[in-house]
């Protein structure tokens, strides 16, 4: 393992974790009371997936190349449709909230299906990684998933806290905020997908 093949996977981990880090931003914002244990929680949620998405490509290269270059064009359909879901279901409840504040919680959980999907929509175009590292052996790949997983966890953790302040701040619209965040990041993926 050398320095330039941690900071290549250190880098490439940044640029996958944007998204996720985004998403953890609109969750710290709907959530702002939550607790550092279930921060961290979230935070490992997408950095598994972030782990594993990587590992699954190379996987798909080296056994099942024909099927998964058949299924990369859905990718960015499967992303966009996955975030625009979570997305609107935000919104929709954050305009329930304008029309009735009495009614509008004060700090909204995440659902754990919300998050696992979340987890994979942000997650599913590190699947293309695989590509890119298929000449690694197991292990070497193994070591740079671990990595974008470990900076993904870190670059979540920020998402949330910074989401958490603001969060206190905006609580009124932060089910809004948080929806509009989604449903664009997941347009972003999706226009990044068919270019």
């Amino acid at each position: 393992m050398t320095a330039a093949f941690v900071l290549e996977s250190a880098l490439l981990g940044l640029g996958l974790a944007m998204d996720a880090f985004s998403v953890s931003l609109a969750n710290g914002l709907r959530e702002p009371r939550m607790r550092p244990g279930r921060m961290s929680g979230i935070a490992g949620v997408y950095a598994l997936f972030q782990y594993l998405m990587p590992l699954l490509g190379w996987f798909c290269v080296h056994t099942v190349v024909e099927l998964f270059s058949s299924l990369e064009r859905l990718i960015p359909w499967i992303a966009f449709a996955l975030l625009g879901w979570i997305g609107g279901k935000l919104l929709l409840e954050g305009l329930r909230e304008r029309r009735n504040p009495d009614a509008a919680p004060a700090d909204r959980r995440l659902s754990g299906g919300a998050l696992l999907t979340q987890g994979l929509a942000t997650s599913i175009d590190a699947l293309s990684v695989g590509f890119t590292i298929e000449q690694y052996s197991l292990g070497t790949a193994n070591l740079a998933a671990l990595i974008i997983g470990g900076v993904t966890f870190a670059v979540c953790m920020a998402g949330l806290a910074i989401g958490k302040k603001a969060g206190t701040k905006l609580s009124r619209s932060a089910s809004l905020l948080g929806g509009v965040i989604l449903i664009a990041i997941g347009f972003k993926i999706f226009l990044e997908g068919i270019r």
